[in-house]
């Protein structure tokens, strides 16, 4: 490394991202805890390995050991310096633009916002309208969520460990999405999460769209281990899971899910506990299932899975398209203008979806310990709003085991999770987890793959 490179990378200032802030501001940042300096560092290391698809937080910390990052305060505002960094993040010394605004998003959600939300009385966490309101406040202050502008973000979830025959379905997708002028959310990750913002890209190029927003959404712990792809343009951190997903539902003017693994389950039964509940019956909502014709199985396989578990009502709340991806976009729109009719007609703001009602256990952090996962409720004597909620938890639970550090660790120091409940339910888990090992959806490295959990008594 020259000294002029050296030099480039010690001195990095926000793009677009934390511009202006007080004195006071820059100290809460500057004596963060050291818990959430180590959880910055990591999720700074993940940013700065944009593009090398890799799932495993603990392999990528351990090659980059010497790996070093500060946050020094200046009038100007803060300025970061990063040392031992991933080369691929750099061209000529000099780091990549995308990846540098997105290191200081990093900066101002996970340091920023955690200083921000230890604020004693600042917001009310005992309160679902306080918790959306958390969830509002870190949107707009990442500028997520802007005003005037007409409803056109389609959120496509999917596996990130996805064969190459779906992520060209997925980037068919998106290109007769954005042909069709509407702009694309993701969990910002690999695979399916790729693959639309990619075709998008070019649908867009195509109609001469100038503003193309390509938002990835994500959380610490999935952040760590996936990197963002390089066509994310719009990057915030919420700081959990449950978080996360409202803000997939808030912002989002239409769901489309492509095939993937436990992390897809755990999104599905999370909308279908959201739409399910009697206050958003009402409340109209675009969530679409699509798979390329070879791979129709897997929703036939998790459309069983919802019937038999939530009962028939459930598919109510979606539909399944095969194959057709200018069908998917057509279906896409129109759910889109419903959305702008009954928020013109309520008067809802077209880039926060205030309406739906979340219950509060939704969005209270699940904490994936032996002890919670065992715990679960898992039993067709709930209401199916309420199986399905605790069916998303049991989801949560083996993602963390598959691929967030604190989650592998838990497994391997204490044994697989154990499931327990209803059998029939019980049953129906363990064949939709099967079917996702057989189709090696659980990990990119799917090698001597060992499942994180154990189901029955």
């Amino acid at each position: 490394m020259t000294n002029d490179q050296k030099e480039s990378k010690d001195n990095l200032r926000p793009i677009s991202s934390l511009h202006l802030l007080s004195n006071r501001e820059i100290q809460g940042l500057l004596s963060s805890k050291e818990e959430v300096r180590a959880l910055f560092r990591q999720c700074a290391l993940a940013i700065l390995n944009t593009g090398n698809e890799q799932d495993d937080v603990r392999k990528l910390l351990a090659e980059y050991a010497d790996f070093e990052i500060e946050v020094a305060g200046e009038s100007r505002g803060p300025k970061i310096s990063v040392k031992h960094a991933p080369a691929s993040a750099f061209v000529d010394g000099n780091m990549i633009r995308g990846i540098q605004d997105h290191l200081f998003s990093v900066l101002r959600d996970i340091v920023y916002v955690n200083h921000i939300l230890s604020r004693e009385g600042l917001y009310d966490f005992h309160s679902s309208a306080g918790i959306t309101e958390v969830v509002f406040d870190i949107l707009r202050n990442a500028n997520i969520v802007q005003p005037n502008l007409r409803p056109d973000l389609v959120v496509c979830w999917g596996g990130h460990s996805i064969d190459r025959l779906e992520y060209e379905y997925t980037k068919e997708v998106g290109y007769q999405l954005g042909l069709r002028g509407l702009n694309i959310a993701t969990g910002c990750g690999p695979g399916a999460m790729k693959g639309p913002m990619k075709g998008a890209a070019i649908g867009h190029a195509k109609q001469q769209i100038e503003q193309r927003r390509y938002i990835g959404i994500s959380e610490p712990g999935i952040l760590a281990a996936e990197a963002p792809n390089p066509i994310v343009n719009e990057l915030v951190i919420l700081p959990d899971i449950e978080k996360r997903l409202e803000a997939f539902v808030r912002v989002g003017h239409s769901i489309i899910v492509f095939p993937g693994g436990a992390g897809t389950a755990e999104e599905v039964l999370y909308i279908l506990s959201v739409l399910m509940h009697p206050a958003n019956r009402a409340v109209p909502f675009s969530l679409i299932l699509t798979a390329p014709e070879e791979r129709a199985d897997y929703f036939e396989s998790l459309d069983q899975f919802i019937r038999n578990t939530l009962g028939e009502a459930a598919t109510d709340c979606y539909q399944i398209i095969i194959g057709d991806p200018p069908q998917v976009a057509r279906a896409a729109r129109r759910g889109v203008e419903r959305v702008r009719r009954h928020r013109q007609k309520t008067q809802d703001a077209y880039g926060f979806n205030w309406d739906l009602t979340i219950e509060h256990h939704l969005q209270t952090p699940f904490l994936p310990s032996h002890e919670n996962m065992a715990a679960l409720t898992l039993d067709h004597r709930l209401e199916p709003a309420q199986l399905a909620a605790q069916l998303r938890c049991a989801f949560s639970g083996i993602v963390a085991g598959n691929v967030k550090a604190e989650g592998v660790e838990r497994v391997e120091k204490y044994g697989p999770y154990r499931l327990k409940g209803e059998p029939a339910v019980i049953n129906e888990m363990g064949r939709l987890l099967e079917s996702f090992i057989a189709q090696q959806r659980m990990k990119i490295d799917v090698e001597n793959y060992q499942p994180c959990w154990r189901l029955g008594e």
